[in-house]
């Protein structure tokens, strides 16, 4: 009943009204808007923009937008950060299936049966049911976000500043596990992350740190520098360079409600995919790529004729679309119930929560109830929106993706440098948000995945806190993390977090063993 009463107080937030004046400093024209609605909207329709433009993603666009909301109050610019998430989610889908070219990275596996279903001529039919799969996993995903979040707000409560820490390290083993590519540059880019993190005074003593005695460092490095650097230039300059390839669906796309038939046999793959990334989305490091990859190999081995995958099987594009929606709203319980952020986009909204001054936690809940349930509410919200705002809307979509990639990047960047400029009026920013946009691109080129940076570079000052707190208490005492009898918790998440590790690190080790014996 609790948790009823706690939507209805959500849902109550996404749709008030608020005055705003709209001929600002010309008179009184104001009036009450529904802005919170508005904002979701815009959120929803950038995020379906964004998954439909291959090569930009959600986490360089929410990067992009961060100066953006600054002017906005906390709980909408929230809700409009989270509506680009899910609706790059679900644009993506878009281009996977009438051009073989997904948008976002979790739609690679969509396009491989949904592009053959076009070119069959049931694109219609593929889009219809990756709608409804997203929006019956997204509707999932938002009631499992309801259910966990008072336990497991009530659990984080009870931890202590050693507990924090090694929950901490916990988070960043596993972002190193499910990272792709190689354990070892991923590690790397933890210590890189964390390095970045130390930049500027130290809390406790006043001491500058790494500034070279140069003032604007002092602060520290802004984090919409460094996430609109690494993830929004990067990308772009990456993409540059890529040779554009479309294989465009030409015929009218009609029929977008699929038939008995087809729901028959998509159902229980939406209901695994749905379940299976509701999973894959709270497990930190895993999100909505794992999510989608993991649903098609299950479907694929479920099935009575696994030859079918691959030439237009309707539960390929059902698996893995509801995965993917579904991973993309559990994402949220480990950002907002523990501070955790699980992957890159949850890093950027942490780093968007702090600019705000919240404090990302088990404290939300309590000090902020009305921004907490708001955001849950809207994502329900936010989902229905996609369906019904977005399937009338195909025909936009197939015209703008005929515009070359190469007309659209130099905008991008003009907007960009004008973002990063307005935050504290400082061209060094501007400067600084290139300088890493060229070290992100390097490290791209040279194997290396920035997500990894990103969640350490947000974590490091928490953990160091954390760390320092543990350590006072303990009067220095380094085993205050493995003790069983004051601090259980810390010590089994510590040890699962070394075994993690060592199971990570143990195939590469081996395999250059094997190789130096060969030689």
């Amino acid at each position: 009943m609790e948790i009823f009463n706690n939507l209805i107080n959500g849902f109550a937030v996404v749709f008030q009204t608020v005055p705003v004046d709209l001929w600002p400093g010309a008179g009184s024209l104001v009036m009450k808007m529904p802005m919170n609605i508005i904002l979701c909207l815009i959120g929803a329709l950038i995020g379906t923009l964004i998954g439909v433009l291959p090569g930009i993603g959600p986490i360089a666009t929410i990067a992009m937008l961060l100066p953006i909301t600054y002017k906005l109050d906390p709980t909408g610019a929230l809700i409009m950060l989270a509506g680009i998430y899910y609706g790059a989610q679900y644009g993506g889908s878009t281009t996977a299936i009438l051009v073989n070219l997904p948008g976002e990275a979790s739609s690679v596996v969509t396009a491989l049966d949904g592009h053959q279903m076009a070119k069959k001529g049931r694109a219609g039919a593929a889009l219809g049911i990756a709608a409804i799969g997203s929006f019956v996993a997204g509707t999932f995903g938002t009631i499992l976000i309801a259910l966990l979040a008072v336990p497991l707000t009530k659990v984080a409560q009870a931890f202590g500043a050693a507990d924090y820490f090694s929950l901490m390290v916990l988070g960043l083993v596993c972002t190193i596990v499910l990272a792709s590519g190689s354990v070892l540059k991923a590690i790397a880019m933890i210590f890189l992350g964390l390095l970045l993190s130390t930049i500027g005074t130290d809390s406790f003593d006043g001491m500058q740190r790494m500034t070279f005695g140069y003032a604007p460092l002092s602060d520290g490095l802004e984090f919409v520098t460094l996430a609109m650097g690494v993830f929004g230039f990067a990308e772009i300059l990456r993409n540059l360079e890529r040779e554009e390839s479309r294989d465009l669906v030409e015929q009218k796309v009609t029929n977008l409600m699929p038939t008995k038939e087809d729901f028959k046999e998509a159902a229980p793959a939406v209901a695994r995919g749905t379940l299976l990334g509701s999973i894959l989305g709270i497990l930190p490091g895993g999100g909505a790529v794992l999510a989608a990859f993991g649903a098609y190999a299950l479907e694929k081995k479920l099935a009575k004729n696994p030859n079918e995958f691959g030439k237009g099987a309707i539960r390929g594009v059902a698996g893995p679309e509801s995965a993917n929606n579904a991973a993309a709203q559990t994402s949220f319980i480990p950002l907002l119930t523990l501070g955790i952020p699980p992957n890159a986009v949850m890093a950027i909204m942490v780093g968007a929560m702090i600019i705000k001054g919240i404090v990302p936690g088990p404290q939300i809940m309590e000090k902020q109830p009305d921004l907490f349930w708001g955001l849950i509410a809207s994502m329900w919200v936010g989902n229905l929106m996609l369906v019904i705002i977005n399937l009338p809307l195909i025909g936009l979509w197939v015209r703008l993706l005929r515009v070359p990639y190469r007309m659209l990047f130099p905008a991008i960047l003009i907007f960009c440098a004008i973002g990063v400029y307005s935050i504290n009026n400082q061209p060094f920013d501007v400067v600084l948000t290139a300088f890493f946009g060229l070290v992100g691109y390097f490290l791209l080129k040279m194997g290396f995945e920035p997500a990894p940076m990103l969640v350490a570079f947000v974590l490091g000052k928490i953990m160091e806190e954390k760390l320092r707190q543990a350590m006072l208490f303990s009067r220095g005492n380094p085993w205050v993390f493995f003790d069983f009898t004051k601090n259980p918790i810390s010590a089994v998440l510590m040890i699962v977090s070394i075994i993690m590790l060592i199971l990570a690190v143990l195939p590469v080790l081996r395999k250059k063993r094997d190789e130096v014996f060969v030689e």
